[in-house]
Protein backbone atom coordinates (compact mmCIF):
# COMPACT_ATOMS: atom_id res chain seq x y z
CA UNK A 1 0.00 0.00 0.00
CA UNK A 2 1.18 3.78 -1.11
CA UNK A 3 0.55 5.12 1.99
CA UNK A 4 2.74 2.56 4.14
CA UNK A 5 5.69 3.37 1.78
CA UNK A 6 4.92 7.31 2.22
CA UNK A 7 5.28 6.68 6.31
CA UNK A 8 8.09 5.14 6.61
CA UNK A 9 9.63 7.88 3.84
CA UNK A 10 8.43 10.30 6.30
CA UNK A 11 9.62 8.27 9.33
CA UNK A 12 13.06 8.10 7.57
CA UNK A 13 13.68 11.93 7.77
CA UNK A 14 11.82 12.25 11.50
CA UNK A 15 9.06 14.43 9.47
CA UNK A 16 5.64 14.03 10.07
CA UNK A 17 3.70 13.00 7.05
CA UNK A 18 1.29 16.45 7.13
CA UNK A 19 4.56 18.25 6.99
CA UNK A 20 6.33 16.28 4.52
CA UNK A 21 3.06 16.97 2.26
CA UNK A 22 2.80 21.14 2.95
CA UNK A 23 6.35 21.30 2.21
CA UNK A 24 5.80 19.60 -1.23
CA UNK A 25 2.82 21.17 -1.89
CA UNK A 26 0.54 19.24 -1.32
CA UNK A 27 -2.61 19.30 0.65
CA UNK A 28 -2.48 17.68 4.21
CA UNK A 29 -5.52 15.86 3.61
CA UNK A 30 -3.97 14.29 0.45
CA UNK A 31 -2.03 11.78 2.98
CA UNK A 32 -5.61 10.58 4.78
CA UNK A 33 -7.07 9.79 1.35
CA UNK A 34 -4.28 7.49 0.40
CA UNK A 35 -4.50 5.95 3.67
CA UNK A 36 -8.24 5.28 3.63
CA UNK A 37 -9.13 4.39 0.04
CA UNK A 38 -6.02 2.92 -0.51
CA UNK A 39 -4.92 4.52 -3.36
CA UNK A 40 -1.61 5.45 -5.08
CA UNK A 41 -1.04 9.34 -5.95
CA UNK A 42 -1.37 10.76 -8.98
CA UNK A 43 0.62 10.73 -11.93
CA UNK A 44 1.24 14.46 -11.73
CA UNK A 45 2.08 13.97 -8.15
CA UNK A 46 4.72 11.03 -7.98
CA UNK A 47 7.25 13.06 -9.25
CA UNK A 48 7.50 15.48 -6.54
CA UNK A 49 7.45 13.08 -3.93
CA UNK A 50 9.95 11.04 -5.64
CA UNK A 51 12.14 14.34 -5.99
CA UNK A 52 11.24 15.00 -2.36
CA UNK A 53 12.65 11.60 -0.74
CA UNK A 54 15.10 10.94 -3.53
CA UNK A 55 14.22 8.07 -4.82
CA UNK A 56 12.52 7.09 -8.38
CA UNK A 57 8.53 6.61 -9.10
CA UNK A 58 9.60 3.12 -9.60
CA UNK A 59 10.30 2.89 -6.36
CA UNK A 60 7.08 4.47 -5.19
CA UNK A 61 4.92 2.20 -7.13
CA UNK A 62 7.08 -0.85 -5.70
CA UNK A 63 8.24 -1.55 -9.18
CA UNK A 64 12.39 -1.29 -8.08
CA UNK A 65 14.40 -1.45 -5.01
CA UNK A 66 15.16 1.72 -3.21
CA UNK A 67 18.44 2.88 -5.29
CA UNK A 68 20.10 5.77 -3.17
CA UNK A 69 21.36 8.26 -5.10
CA UNK A 70 23.69 11.10 -3.91
CA UNK A 71 22.02 14.58 -2.83
CA UNK A 72 23.25 17.51 -4.10
CA UNK A 73 24.66 20.16 -1.92
CA UNK A 74 24.18 23.93 -2.42
CA UNK A 75 27.83 24.14 -4.61
CA UNK A 76 25.73 21.37 -7.15
CA UNK A 77 23.06 23.37 -7.43
CA UNK A 78 24.70 26.73 -8.14
CA UNK A 79 26.22 24.95 -10.59
CA UNK A 80 23.34 23.73 -12.12
CA UNK A 81 21.47 26.89 -12.01
CA UNK A 82 24.54 28.16 -13.86
CA UNK A 83 24.88 25.67 -16.54
CA UNK A 84 20.75 26.11 -16.92
CA UNK A 85 21.40 29.94 -17.92
CA UNK A 86 24.42 29.68 -20.14
CA UNK A 87 22.02 26.92 -21.77
CA UNK A 88 18.86 28.59 -22.22
CA UNK A 89 20.80 31.81 -22.87
CA UNK A 90 22.80 30.33 -25.65
CA UNK A 91 19.97 28.66 -27.40
CA UNK A 92 17.53 32.36 -27.12
CA UNK A 93 20.67 33.76 -29.06
CA UNK A 94 21.26 31.49 -31.49
CA UNK A 95 20.23 33.28 -35.01
CA UNK A 96 16.78 31.36 -35.11
CA UNK A 97 16.34 31.76 -31.84
CA UNK A 98 13.97 29.01 -29.88
CA UNK A 99 11.46 27.98 -32.33
CA UNK A 100 9.10 25.02 -33.46
CA UNK A 101 8.12 24.68 -36.93
CA UNK A 102 9.14 27.76 -37.95
CA UNK A 103 7.19 29.43 -34.82
CA UNK A 104 8.58 31.40 -32.20
CA UNK A 105 8.18 29.33 -28.84
CA UNK A 106 5.61 30.95 -26.49
CA UNK A 107 6.23 30.84 -22.17
CA UNK A 108 5.12 28.27 -21.46
CA UNK A 109 7.22 26.02 -23.86
CA UNK A 110 9.95 27.58 -22.91
CA UNK A 111 9.58 26.89 -19.10
CA UNK A 112 9.19 23.61 -19.92
CA UNK A 113 11.93 23.27 -21.53
CA UNK A 114 13.90 24.65 -18.59
CA UNK A 115 12.19 22.45 -16.15
CA UNK A 116 13.25 19.24 -18.51
CA UNK A 117 17.07 21.02 -18.70
CA UNK A 118 17.65 21.13 -15.00
CA UNK A 119 16.00 17.72 -14.55
CA UNK A 120 18.33 16.30 -17.21
CA UNK A 121 21.35 18.59 -15.17
CA UNK A 122 20.48 17.38 -11.82
CA UNK A 123 20.04 13.46 -12.69
CA UNK A 124 23.91 13.71 -14.81
CA UNK A 125 24.92 15.36 -11.75
CA UNK A 126 23.48 12.91 -9.20
CA UNK A 127 24.80 10.48 -11.38
CA UNK A 128 28.15 11.37 -11.97
CA UNK A 129 28.49 11.64 -8.27
CA UNK A 130 27.05 8.05 -7.80
CA UNK A 131 29.89 7.02 -10.41
CA UNK A 132 32.75 8.60 -9.13
CA UNK A 133 32.57 8.90 -5.37
CA UNK A 134 34.89 6.41 -3.43
CA UNK A 135 33.09 3.32 -2.06
CA UNK A 136 34.95 4.33 1.26
CA UNK A 137 32.49 7.65 1.18
CA UNK A 138 29.32 6.12 -0.01
CA UNK A 139 28.35 5.36 3.53
CA UNK A 140 28.35 8.35 4.44
CA UNK A 141 25.68 9.56 2.14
Amino acid sequence: MFYDLFKKLCDDRNISVSKACIEMGLSRSIAAKWKNTKTNPSAEVLPKIAKYFNVSVDYLLGAEEKVKTPALTAKDERDISKKLEEALSQLESSQEGLMFQGEPLDDATKELIAISLRNSLEMGKKLAKQKFTPKKYKGEQ
